[in-house]
Protein backbone atom coordinates (compact mmCIF):
# COMPACT_ATOMS: atom_id res chain seq x y z
CA UNK A 1 0.00 0.00 0.00
CA UNK A 2 1.86 3.43 -0.88
CA UNK A 3 1.10 6.68 1.40
CA UNK A 4 -2.04 9.15 0.55
CA UNK A 5 -1.55 12.71 0.55
CA UNK A 6 -2.75 14.32 4.15
CA UNK A 7 -4.49 10.94 5.50
CA UNK A 8 -3.93 12.25 8.39
CA UNK A 9 -6.41 14.51 8.16
CA UNK A 10 -8.61 13.81 5.18
CA UNK A 11 -9.71 9.61 4.58
CA UNK A 12 -8.10 8.94 0.92
CA UNK A 13 -11.28 9.85 -1.38
CA UNK A 14 -12.53 7.81 -4.34
CA UNK A 15 -11.06 9.07 -7.49
CA UNK A 16 -14.51 9.77 -8.88
CA UNK A 17 -15.61 11.87 -6.47
CA UNK A 18 -11.71 13.24 -5.56
CA UNK A 19 -11.27 16.85 -6.04
CA UNK A 20 -7.21 16.55 -6.76
CA UNK A 21 -5.73 13.33 -8.12
CA UNK A 22 -1.98 13.02 -6.57
CA UNK A 23 0.16 11.54 -8.86
CA UNK A 24 3.75 10.25 -7.40
CA UNK A 25 6.43 9.92 -10.33
CA UNK A 26 9.73 9.00 -9.17
CA UNK A 27 11.66 9.11 -11.96
CA UNK A 28 15.36 9.98 -11.37
CA UNK A 29 17.66 9.35 -14.62
CA UNK A 30 18.75 12.75 -15.79
CA UNK A 31 19.98 14.11 -12.66
CA UNK A 32 23.39 16.37 -13.27
CA UNK A 33 24.86 16.61 -10.00
CA UNK A 34 22.89 15.92 -6.46
CA UNK A 35 20.79 12.40 -6.68
CA UNK A 36 18.01 11.51 -4.89
CA UNK A 37 14.62 12.65 -6.65
CA UNK A 38 13.59 9.53 -6.67
CA UNK A 39 12.12 9.46 -3.23
CA UNK A 40 10.90 13.08 -3.45
CA UNK A 41 7.64 12.10 -3.77
CA UNK A 42 7.12 9.34 -1.23
CA UNK A 43 9.10 12.04 1.07
CA UNK A 44 6.40 14.34 0.01
CA UNK A 45 3.57 11.97 1.01
CA UNK A 46 5.66 11.34 4.39
CA UNK A 47 5.57 15.03 5.28
CA UNK A 48 2.30 15.62 4.26
CA UNK A 49 0.86 13.77 7.30
CA UNK A 50 2.81 16.00 9.54
CA UNK A 51 0.48 19.31 7.81
CA UNK A 52 -2.81 20.28 9.51
CA UNK A 53 -6.13 20.48 7.49
CA UNK A 54 -5.54 24.01 6.52
CA UNK A 55 -3.48 25.69 4.90
CA UNK A 56 -3.36 30.02 4.78
CA UNK A 57 -7.10 29.67 5.16
CA UNK A 58 -7.69 27.33 2.60
CA UNK A 59 -8.45 23.65 2.72
CA UNK A 60 -8.34 21.76 -0.15
CA UNK A 61 -8.40 18.65 1.30
CA UNK A 62 -12.32 19.36 1.96
CA UNK A 63 -12.78 18.61 -1.87
CA UNK A 64 -10.73 15.16 -1.47
CA UNK A 65 -7.32 14.23 -1.83
CA UNK A 66 -6.96 10.77 -3.84
CA UNK A 67 -3.20 9.66 -4.25
CA UNK A 68 -2.64 7.35 -7.41
CA UNK A 69 -0.40 4.81 -6.98
CA UNK A 70 3.26 5.51 -7.96
CA UNK A 71 4.05 5.62 -11.77
CA UNK A 72 6.45 2.66 -13.15
CA UNK A 73 9.33 4.99 -14.04
CA UNK A 74 11.28 2.17 -15.22
CA UNK A 75 12.10 1.52 -18.90
CA UNK A 76 12.51 3.85 -21.63
CA UNK A 77 11.33 7.99 -20.74
CA UNK A 78 9.28 7.56 -24.01
CA UNK A 79 6.77 4.62 -22.17
CA UNK A 80 7.38 6.82 -18.62
CA UNK A 81 6.12 9.88 -20.13
CA UNK A 82 2.83 7.89 -21.82
CA UNK A 83 2.14 6.55 -18.13
CA UNK A 84 2.58 10.12 -16.50
CA UNK A 85 -0.02 11.30 -19.68
CA UNK A 86 -2.51 8.27 -18.94
CA UNK A 87 -2.50 9.16 -15.09
CA UNK A 88 -3.13 12.90 -15.61
CA UNK A 89 -5.57 11.76 -18.45
CA UNK A 90 -7.59 9.56 -15.44
CA UNK A 91 -7.48 12.86 -13.28
CA UNK A 92 -8.89 15.22 -15.93
CA UNK A 93 -11.51 12.39 -16.75
CA UNK A 94 -12.62 12.37 -13.36
CA UNK A 95 -12.73 16.08 -13.43
CA UNK A 96 -10.03 16.64 -10.63
CA UNK A 97 -7.03 18.77 -10.59
CA UNK A 98 -4.04 16.56 -11.67
CA UNK A 99 -1.11 16.93 -8.97
CA UNK A 100 2.36 15.53 -10.27
CA UNK A 101 4.55 14.85 -7.67
CA UNK A 102 8.25 14.34 -8.97
CA UNK A 103 11.38 13.18 -9.40
CA UNK A 104 13.09 14.77 -11.71
CA UNK A 105 11.60 18.11 -13.44
CA UNK A 106 11.51 15.89 -16.96
CA UNK A 107 7.90 14.25 -15.21
CA UNK A 108 6.32 17.53 -16.42
CA UNK A 109 6.05 16.81 -19.51
CA UNK A 110 3.91 13.72 -18.97
CA UNK A 111 1.74 15.74 -17.59
CA UNK A 112 1.66 18.65 -20.20
CA UNK A 113 1.07 16.31 -23.34
CA UNK A 114 -2.25 14.94 -21.36
CA UNK A 115 -3.25 18.74 -20.86
CA UNK A 116 -2.11 20.10 -24.14
CA UNK A 117 -4.03 17.75 -25.83
CA UNK A 118 -7.00 18.54 -23.45
CA UNK A 119 -6.53 21.98 -24.65
CA UNK A 120 -6.65 21.68 -28.18
CA UNK A 121 -9.65 19.22 -28.32
CA UNK A 122 -11.54 22.02 -26.24
CA UNK A 123 -9.86 24.75 -28.37
CA UNK A 124 -8.43 26.52 -24.64
CA UNK A 125 -5.42 27.62 -24.50
CA UNK A 126 -2.78 26.41 -21.72
CA UNK A 127 0.02 28.23 -20.80
CA UNK A 128 2.46 27.32 -18.87
CA UNK A 129 3.82 28.87 -14.93
CA UNK A 130 7.44 27.64 -13.83
CA UNK A 131 9.46 28.41 -10.37
CA UNK A 132 12.48 27.45 -10.84
CA UNK A 133 16.49 28.56 -10.54
CA UNK A 134 16.99 26.89 -13.40
CA UNK A 135 15.74 27.67 -17.09
CA UNK A 136 15.20 24.50 -18.40
CA UNK A 137 15.20 25.43 -22.08
CA UNK A 138 18.48 23.66 -23.55
CA UNK A 139 17.29 21.78 -26.80
CA UNK A 140 19.37 18.67 -25.34
CA UNK A 141 21.80 18.15 -22.46
CA UNK A 142 24.59 16.11 -22.50
CA UNK A 143 23.26 14.49 -25.45
CA UNK A 144 19.23 13.76 -23.84
CA UNK A 145 16.60 15.98 -25.02
CA UNK A 146 14.57 14.84 -22.65
CA UNK A 147 16.90 15.60 -20.35
CA UNK A 148 15.44 18.01 -16.98
CA UNK A 149 17.66 20.57 -18.49
CA UNK A 150 15.19 20.54 -21.19
CA UNK A 151 11.66 20.09 -19.83
CA UNK A 152 10.48 23.52 -20.85
CA UNK A 153 11.55 23.79 -23.93
CA UNK A 154 9.93 20.85 -25.02
CA UNK A 155 7.05 22.36 -23.77
CA UNK A 156 7.54 25.79 -25.25
CA UNK A 157 9.47 24.83 -28.45
CA UNK A 158 7.16 20.89 -29.20
CA UNK A 159 3.87 21.83 -27.15
CA UNK A 160 3.76 25.29 -28.46
CA UNK A 161 3.02 26.42 -24.20
CA UNK A 162 3.25 29.97 -23.81
CA UNK A 163 5.48 30.15 -20.96
CA UNK A 164 6.02 32.69 -17.66
CA UNK A 165 9.37 31.72 -15.68
CA UNK A 166 9.83 32.91 -12.05
CA UNK A 167 13.29 33.08 -9.64
CA UNK A 168 15.53 31.95 -12.25
CA UNK A 169 19.07 32.77 -12.27
CA UNK A 170 21.04 30.20 -13.32
CA UNK A 171 20.75 29.69 -17.21
CA UNK A 172 23.13 29.40 -20.61
CA UNK A 173 23.48 31.79 -23.23
CA UNK A 174 21.47 28.88 -25.31
CA UNK A 175 19.07 29.60 -22.81
CA UNK A 176 18.83 33.31 -23.40
CA UNK A 177 18.57 32.68 -27.14
CA UNK A 178 15.82 30.48 -27.19
CA UNK A 179 14.08 32.62 -24.52
CA UNK A 180 13.69 35.47 -27.01
CA UNK A 181 12.77 32.95 -29.98
CA UNK A 182 10.05 31.54 -28.43
CA UNK A 183 9.08 34.49 -26.71
CA UNK A 184 9.37 32.94 -23.07
CA UNK A 185 8.38 35.97 -20.36
CA UNK A 186 10.19 36.20 -17.15
CA UNK A 187 10.91 37.73 -13.80
CA UNK A 188 14.23 36.30 -13.23
CA UNK A 189 15.53 36.51 -9.42
CA UNK A 190 17.84 39.54 -9.79
CA UNK A 191 14.68 41.21 -11.24
CA UNK A 192 12.30 40.35 -8.74
CA UNK A 193 14.74 41.29 -5.53
CA UNK A 194 15.87 44.52 -7.32
CA UNK A 195 12.45 45.65 -8.76
CA UNK A 196 9.89 43.52 -7.34
CA UNK A 197 6.51 42.28 -8.77
CA UNK A 198 4.06 44.13 -11.06
CA UNK A 199 0.40 44.24 -9.89
CA UNK A 200 -0.21 41.74 -13.21
CA UNK A 201 2.87 39.59 -13.74
CA UNK A 202 1.00 37.80 -16.33
CA UNK A 203 1.62 38.81 -19.83
CA UNK A 204 -1.35 40.43 -21.61
CA UNK A 205 -2.81 37.69 -23.91
CA UNK A 206 -1.44 35.01 -21.39
CA UNK A 207 -3.84 31.88 -21.29
CA UNK A 208 -6.68 31.86 -19.05
CA UNK A 209 -5.63 28.13 -18.24
CA UNK A 210 -2.83 27.55 -16.22
CA UNK A 211 -0.30 24.85 -15.18
CA UNK A 212 2.06 25.48 -12.59
CA UNK A 213 5.19 23.83 -12.29
CA UNK A 214 7.56 24.76 -9.07
CA UNK A 215 10.56 22.52 -9.17
CA UNK A 216 11.48 23.24 -5.61
CA UNK A 217 14.94 24.68 -6.42
CA UNK A 218 13.21 27.88 -7.23
CA UNK A 219 12.74 28.48 -3.14
CA UNK A 220 16.12 29.75 -2.03
CA UNK A 221 19.08 26.89 -0.73
CA UNK A 222 18.60 28.30 2.43
CA UNK A 223 14.96 27.17 2.79
CA UNK A 224 15.12 24.08 0.13
CA UNK A 225 18.84 22.82 0.61
CA UNK A 226 17.34 19.24 -0.40
CA UNK A 227 17.54 19.31 -4.32
CA UNK A 228 19.43 18.62 -6.71
CA UNK A 229 21.34 21.54 -7.20
CA UNK A 230 20.14 24.14 -4.80
CA UNK A 231 20.83 27.86 -5.65
CA UNK A 232 21.41 30.91 -3.08
CA UNK A 233 19.39 33.94 -4.46
CA UNK A 234 15.84 32.50 -4.51
CA UNK A 235 12.47 33.14 -3.43
CA UNK A 236 11.27 32.58 0.89
CA UNK A 237 8.17 31.63 1.80
CA UNK A 238 6.26 34.17 1.84
CA UNK A 239 7.51 35.75 -1.88
CA UNK A 240 6.85 32.72 -3.17
CA UNK A 241 3.30 33.09 -2.18
CA UNK A 242 2.69 36.52 -2.59
CA UNK A 243 3.48 36.02 -6.18
CA UNK A 244 1.63 32.68 -6.70
CA UNK A 245 -1.55 34.77 -5.45
CA UNK A 246 -0.99 37.23 -8.39
CA UNK A 247 -0.61 34.31 -10.76
CA UNK A 248 -3.68 32.29 -10.03
CA UNK A 249 -6.25 35.46 -9.86
CA UNK A 250 -8.75 35.51 -11.85
CA UNK A 251 -7.30 32.15 -14.06
CA UNK A 252 -8.30 28.38 -13.65
CA UNK A 253 -5.48 25.98 -12.71
CA UNK A 254 -5.20 23.66 -15.31
CA UNK A 255 -2.66 21.11 -12.78
CA UNK A 256 0.23 21.89 -11.55
CA UNK A 257 3.41 19.87 -9.90
CA UNK A 258 5.98 20.00 -7.65
CA UNK A 259 9.51 18.26 -8.51
CA UNK A 260 13.22 18.11 -7.64
CA UNK A 261 12.81 17.38 -4.03
CA UNK A 262 15.95 14.69 -2.76
CA UNK A 263 15.25 14.29 0.70
CA UNK A 264 18.17 14.37 3.59
CA UNK A 265 18.26 12.05 5.49
CA UNK A 266 17.27 13.82 9.54
CA UNK A 267 16.66 16.83 7.91
CA UNK A 268 12.91 16.96 8.05
CA UNK A 269 12.27 20.94 7.85
CA UNK A 270 13.00 20.24 3.52
CA UNK A 271 10.14 17.69 3.11
CA UNK A 272 7.70 19.05 5.36
CA UNK A 273 8.08 21.92 3.24
CA UNK A 274 7.80 20.34 -0.27
CA UNK A 275 4.50 19.05 1.01
CA UNK A 276 3.58 22.63 2.92
CA UNK A 277 4.59 24.07 -0.71
CA UNK A 278 2.41 21.36 -2.87
CA UNK A 279 -1.04 21.91 0.02
CA UNK A 280 -0.59 25.37 -0.60
CA UNK A 281 -0.84 25.09 -4.83
CA UNK A 282 -4.07 22.73 -4.10
CA UNK A 283 -5.69 25.40 -1.98
CA UNK A 284 -4.55 27.98 -4.07
CA UNK A 285 -5.96 26.31 -7.52
CA UNK A 286 -9.04 25.31 -5.43
CA UNK A 287 -10.08 28.41 -4.67
CA UNK A 288 -9.12 29.97 -8.08
CA UNK A 289 -11.32 27.34 -9.53
CA UNK A 290 -14.22 27.60 -7.64
CA UNK A 291 -13.93 31.72 -8.14
CA UNK A 292 -13.60 31.30 -12.20
CA UNK A 293 -16.56 28.62 -11.73
CA UNK A 294 -18.79 30.90 -10.32
CA UNK A 295 -18.10 34.12 -12.58
CA UNK A 296 -18.78 31.80 -15.26
CA UNK A 297 -22.22 30.35 -13.94
CA UNK A 298 -23.17 34.12 -13.15
CA UNK A 299 -22.65 35.39 -16.81
CA UNK A 300 -24.02 32.12 -18.62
Amino acid sequence: MHEHFLASEYPPCPPERAGFHIIPAPLERSVSYGGGAARGPAAILAASQQLEAWESGLAPGETGFYTAPPVDCAGPIADVLERIAQATTRALACGAVPVLLGGEHTVSLGALRALAAQARQRGEPLGVVQFDAHADLRQSYEGDPYSHACVMYRAAADLGLPLLQFAVRDFSREEAAARERLGVAHYDARFLARVGLPEQPLPEGFPHNIYITFDLDGLDSSLMPATGTPSPGGLNWREAQFILERCVAGRRVAGLDVVELAPIAGLHHADFTAAKLTHLLMGLAGAANTTEKQSAEAHA
